[in-house]
């Protein structure tokens, strides 16, 4: 029977994976399927899939129709409601289920990490007159719009769809910057005080931690 792989995707490890999977079983069916967030996503090998599923039923549903054989779980690590989906659709569907997942990354030394459970201790977390880089995606940003007294820059990969319901901010939009230098420059020439980021783990935005290591920043580190 053909292999039918479905990735839940939108991270770099998915889109190694799909890579090493249609190079190494070109007779299977590899799907990777994206959230949609990003408005212009990275090539991945085989096919993808843009667009939620419509919860449990649907992701189900999907697995069906598809025949998929294989499940993998490779999201982000706070992607934290489609991981459940995922594990719900399994069980109903008998599709077995595999989940990569990133380790978080470790303190250092030189680092100087604040870290917190939630986006609204990392909110308290800001001291007043800070100039912070808030290198969270736009759905985190809300808890923030309190803060009337504290500068934002803040770092998308694309423009927002709505204002940011932030008083006072920077919008910088790009992904993150390869090389600690290159972020060491970005918050120097912002004049940033204090990172707030996920602890999402991977080499994809590690930079910025190892140039805040470098300048001797703290970073408010939101816990997995």
């Amino acid at each position: 029977m053909k292999e039918i792989i479905l990735i839940l995707g939108g991270t770099r490890e998915a889109s190694e994976l799909a890579d090493r999977l249609v190079r190494d079983h070109p007779d299977a069916r590899v799907i990777t399927s994206l959230a949609g967030r990003t408005r212009e996503p990275d090539p991945v090998a085989g096919e993808v899939r843009i667009g939620g599923f419509g919860g449990v039923v649907g992701l189900a549903a999907y697995i069906r129709a598809e025949g998929v054989t294989r499940l993998i779980d490779a999201t982000h690590p706070f992607a934290r409601q489609i991981s459940a989906n995922a594990n719900a659709a399994s069980r109903l569907t008998g599709a077995p289920l595999e989940s990569l997942t990133r380790p978080p990354w470790k303190r250092q030394p030189g680092d100087e990490w604040i870290e917190v459970a939630t986006l609204e201790e990392a909110c308290d977390a800001i001291p007043a007159g800070a100039r912070v880089l808030l290198a969270l995606g736009s759905q985190h940003i809300a808890p923030f719009g309190s803060r009337t007294d504290v500068h934002f820059t803040v770092r998308m990969v694309d423009p927002p769809n709505a204002p940011l319901p932030l008083p006072d901010h920077d919008l910088l939009i790009g992904k993150p910057g390869a090389a600690s230098s290159e972020e060491a420059a970005m918050l120097e020439r912002h004049a940033i005080t204090h990172i707030v980021c996920r602890n999402s783990g991977g080499p994809g935005a590690y930079a910025k931690i190892e140039a805040a290591r470098a300048l001797g920043l703290p970073v408010i580190v939101i816990g997995r």
